[in-house]
């Protein structure tokens, strides 16, 4: 079915269509995109904000491409809507943005096909983990950097890196207690980039498990600093246990960039 038909609501005359949602959010006062029994969510303040048009209702249910940890923040978070209404996806996306926080904001409201689902029909994902080097934290970045100050050994870590790139299995990297069918992941692209006082750590993967990249930058830390060899991080991935890598780096400096799609 085309973007164009839709089919109809449960009284019979309003359309069903589906809308792709981009979202940029500050998570630092947020428990996670995902809904939480002990906390507000990302996912939670978009539903909630999606129930003027259904009154009466329960609103619609809002897939996120990622579910992004508590605290971490996102300018290119995909996500898919299935609604009961023919407004325009731009006055849905002005209606929203007047409901939600100013910490969240929808970026774009597209209508999409159908079938389109955020996360399980996302191809590559890209984040960016910014480490802030210098002696002293500027207060406006503290939200958003882990301060790491002194030097690093960004050859080390670069060696270090390239040994994740490629499918394997990121058992290591994965948070204690997470559960998922494979831990199985590509990752296409890790850089290093300087850029003032800050080190980004670029990533783009297929998907990440939970914790996955905070812990690779928390484990090339360890490494820049010269507490541990780039043969260790080709060990503790071969090794497939978590008490092999490094620490998790906190969830501030992490930000979820873009999702890609297959064009259609």
């Amino acid at each position: 079915m085309s973007p164009g038909r839709r089919c109809a609501g449960p009284d019979g005359n309003s359309p069903v269509r589906t809308l792709k949602l981009v979202v940029a959010y500050d998570g630092t006062e947020y428990a996670g995109w995902q809904r939480q029994p002990n906390g507000v969510s990302i996912q939670q303040l978009i539903e909630e904000a999606f129930a003027s048009f259904t009154p009466g209702e329960p609103p619609p249910a809002v897939t996120g491409a990622s579910r992004t940890d508590a605290g971490v923040h996102a300018i290119g978070q995909v996500a898919s809507v299935r609604v009961p209404f023919s407004h325009p996806a731009d006055a849905v996306l002005r209606a929203l943005n007047a409901r939600l926080p100013e910490a969240v904001r929808i970026l774009d409201a597209a209508d999409a096909h159908a079938s389109f689902h955020a996360r399980r029909d996302a191809r590559r994902k890209r984040y960016r983990y910014r480490i802030y080097r210098a002696a002293v934290l500027l207060p406006m970045l503290r939200l958003y950097v882990w301060h790491v100050p002194g030097r690093l050994d960004l050859d080390a870590m670069r060696e270090a890196a390239a040994r994740l790139v490629g499918t394997h299995d990121f058992a290591a990297f994965q948070a204690s207690g997470a559960s998922v069918a494979t831990t199985r992941r590509t990752i296409f692209r890790l850089d290093l980039v300087e850029t003032g006082d800050e080190l980004h750590l670029e990533v783009e993967g297929d998907g990440f498990l939970r914790h996955m990249i905070r812990i690779i930058a928390g484990s090339l830390v360890d490494i820049g600093r010269g507490t541990r060899t780039p043969a260790w991080l080709g060990e503790a991935l071969d090794g497939r246990d978590r008490r092999l890598a490094g620490q998790t780096a906190p969830a501030a400096g992490l930000c979820l960039e873009r999702v890609d799609y297959d064009a259609s």
